[in-house]
């Protein structure tokens, strides 16, 4: 029957066995990378929720209709469906008494202290990591599982999301996952703090750390015990261990879906909930700073930075940090962690940074963090032989598909709106040199000389005055003197703006 489906679509016969490889892979990712310490923090938790007395629920359950009428409302659409065909446009288009059905089954999950088993079903559509995906071939472990929940169980999410902010909530060190912040907010507050520590005298030691793996490997009980800690009402917390328990998914690739697993580890990455838990879940890193004079820890989800003004004190922040991350049973990526220093002294020869179990971390000339490229030297730069290497692939990219069909209007309004982007991704966050503005504008002024057909640099420049097109060494002169002032008026931000005040 599968078989003849697949034909009378045009798909070949072997797009199942594909899927169910990718399924098998995907199976055993959702697994603990300790066996001894996963086991030991279930019984931890079972301890620790036999004690746990009751906090009173209050008003956390009251999900009424005009909540989940605007949950629905503000669902944006043009989604993949779920893996019941459901998509936003369903919900938005269905009876009015839609949100009113809804809000009693949400309070009735709430008092039941159970979610329907269609809220556990998703099923994860894999994505190429890598640039080069039609150039070379590709294995599993060079794919992204991005999990599609079902919509229904987004919009309980979200009520959850709305009711539970007191609970929420993360270190001001966390930058992801948070309204108003992103990861320019988390660039621009590491440039303050190393610009801080260097006129200080200190050369400054950065330590990059990438965890394997991490969202897939996210230990249930360690979750559950973290928001007990915070005080979660027991009803809610049973609620979430019974729907973290009863997780399953396929793998879809070209339509096909592949044999159902369970996943017993790990938040799905594309739920609406999950990053929330995941920040929750690493939110005691940044406290062991604390411990650690004049250190600093900067996160955007699992993308960790440690700055420290000596090599001593990064290597206490580091333990520190890997303690953490062992009792949660999470596990450091050595090949793709790295150091890099910034100062007077960055050239002396220095100890690398080690790991308990003896591996090291070496100190590299650059280090790449949220997308950016920071180098060492005497002084703070980033890289931007990078983003012009993208801007080019994307600019020839869009003009081999237009070339001359295209008005220079569109072909200028694209590399706008697509190409700029990713030419000047961040650069607000630094100053940059004279040269790299030059390069700068030098790569983009190279196009259109090919786009115009003309070496004449002043008509050049009267071409993009009569196009209303800005080069980057303007763009990025308005572009940083407006997210200075978001930067300024960010209240969660004005911590770290005050420490960083010469």
């Amino acid at each position: 029957m599968l078989t003849r489906i697949i034909i009378t679509q045009g798909i070949e016969p072997e797009v199942r066995p594909i899927a169910d490889k990718f399924a098998r892979y995907f199976s055993n990712i959702y697994s603990p990378n300790n066996k001894h310490r996963a086991q030991s923090l279930r019984k931890e938790y079972a301890s620790l929720h036999e004690n746990y007395f009751e906090y009173p629920l209050g008003d956390y359950c009251t999900f009424d209709t005009e909540l989940v009428s605007k949950i629905i409302f503000d669902l944006k659409c043009g989604k993949a469906p779920d893996i019941n065909g459901l998509t936003a446009e369903h919900l938005n288009r269905a009876h009015p008494s839609l949100p009113v059905i809804l809000s009693k089954l949400f309070r009735l999950c709430i008092s039941c202290k159970y979610v329907p088993a269609s809220f556990g079903h998703s099923y994860i559509v894999p994505l190429p990591k890598t640039k080069d995906c039609t150039t070379k071939s590709l294995a599993c472990e060079d794919f992204r599982g991005i999990a599609i929940s079902p919509v229904i169980s987004k919009i309980f999410e979200n009520c959850l999301i709305t009711k539970l902010r007191e609970f929420l909530s993360t270190d001001s060190n966390q930058f992801g996952f948070k309204k108003g912040l992103g990861c320019t907010h988390a660039i621009y507050t590491v440039r303050r703090v190393v610009e801080k520590l260097l006129n200080g005298g200190n050369t400054v030691n950065l330590c990059s750390i990438d965890l394997s793996k991490a969202f897939d490997k996210v230990n249930h009980h360690a979750l559950l015990m973290k928001l007990i800690k915070r005080n979660l009402p027991v009803d809610l917390l049973d609620l979430l261990d019974n729907w973290l328990q009863n997780c399953f998914s396929c793998v879809k690739w070209n339509h096909v879906l592949s044999h159902t697993f369970m996943v017993k580890f790990g938040v799905r990455q594309g739920s609406v909930l999950s990053p929330y838990l995941f920040a929750i879940y690493l939110d005691d890193i940044p406290v062991f700073r604390s411990l650690i004079p004049r250190s600093f820890v900067v996160m955007y989800a699992d993308d960790i930075l440690l700055i420290a003004p000596s090599c001593g004190e990064l290597q206490l922040l580091f333990q520190a940090c890997e303690c953490e991350l062992n009792a949660l049973d999470m596990c450091i990526n050595t090949k793709k962690s790295c150091c890099i220093r910034i100062g007077p002294r960055c050239d002396m020869a220095t100890a690398n940074i080690s790991t308990s179990n003896g591996h090291t971390l070496l100190w590299a000339n650059e280090i790449r963090y949220l997308g950016m490229y920071i180098t060492a030297g005497r002084h703070l730069r980033c890289s931007t032989s990078y983003a012009k290497r993208s801007f080019h692939r994307s600019i020839n990219a869009i003009f081999g598909k237009v070339g001359r069909i295209a008005s220079e209007e569109v072909v200028l309004e694209l590399v706008r709106s697509k190409c700029m982007p990713i030419l000047l991704y961040g650069l607000e966050c630094f100053f940059l040199p004279k040269s790299d503005v030059k390069s700068l504008d030098f790569a983009v002024t190279r196009f259109l000389m090919k786009l115009f057909r003309t070496a004449n640099y002043d008509v050049i420049l009267d071409c993009c005055k009569f196009f209303e097109f800005t080069l980057p060494s303007e763009y990025l002169v308005k572009k940083s003197e407006k997210f200075i002032v978001q930067y300024k008026n960010c209240s969660s931000l004005h911590w770290y703006f005050a420490i960083t005040v010469n």
